[in-house]
């Protein structure tokens, strides 16, 4: 297991984020693109963790070995869905939160979130999770095990005050738009009151800056600084 990739608070620590990346990847690359962004300077009371995941075999790929969360048989919504190793995931992710709830930082204080399949981790984890997180930062991105919700739900009706910033490239030609759209519908429709999908005019299967710039926003609303 590799050591995540960890931005330290500078400030009294008092709030965590906790971001998985995508396919074939490392959690460095996230940390670098926060840090492009000044995330982290403009808010100092917040620590940022950047997991790298194991090497496994990806079916889509001809069983090739790279970084992954879980395996994956296509990117489109009818796609086989390994449901074991997605809740495997969940687990790990899990244990990052609970890591950070031992050192003191309460769960409503703790943001998840990833990008594509790092995203399909953190909203899954959010869902099933026995704690009600601080939030949910879902980039470029599914709800995966469609069915398996409602009933998942832990907690209940406190659920449904997760905040979730989910975002999405119209021009996205790996996680194509309408399975965003898909997934936003669910979120609507299962009840989560504070759920926000932005589309970007034109991104592809990226980050863009109005997307950091609104990611730090939702941060800053969802994880306040605390006298």
């Amino acid at each position: 297991m590799i050591e995540p990739a960890i931005i330290p608070a500078s400030d009294k620590h008092t709030a965590t984020l906790i971001f998985l990346h995508g396919l074939d990847d490392v959690g460095k690359t996230w940390l670098d693109e926060f840090n492009a962004f000044d995330i982290p300077k403009s808010i100092p009371y917040v620590k940022f963790i950047f997991p790298t995941a194991s090497i496994m075999k990806i079916s889509k790929n001809n069983g090739e070995s790279m970084a992954s969360w879980f395996d994956v048989y296509g990117f489109d919504q009818n796609a086989k869905e390994d449901q074991e190793s997605i809740e495997k995931a969940s687990q790990l992710l899990n244990s990052y939160v609970e890591e950070e709830i031992k050192n003191g930082i309460s769960p409503e204080r703790i943001i998840i979130g990833g990008f594509s399949m790092g995203g399909a981790v953190a909203l899954h984890t959010a869902l099933t999770s026995p704690h009600t997180l601080g939030g949910v930062l879902a980039l470029s991105t599914w709800l995966p095990l469609l069915g398996t919700f409602p009933k998942a739900l832990v907690a209940g009706d406190k659920k449904m005050n997760l905040p979730i910033l989910h975002c999405h490239g119209n021009k996205d030609t790996i996680i194509h738009i309408n399975w965003a759209r898909l997934s936003e519908e669910s979120f609507k429709g299962m009840g989560f009151k504070r759920y926000i999908f932005k589309e970007y005019d034109g991104m592809d299967h990226t980050n863009w800056n109005q997307e950091m710039k609104d990611i730090l926003v939702f941060i800053e609303q969802s994880l306040p600084k605390q006298d």
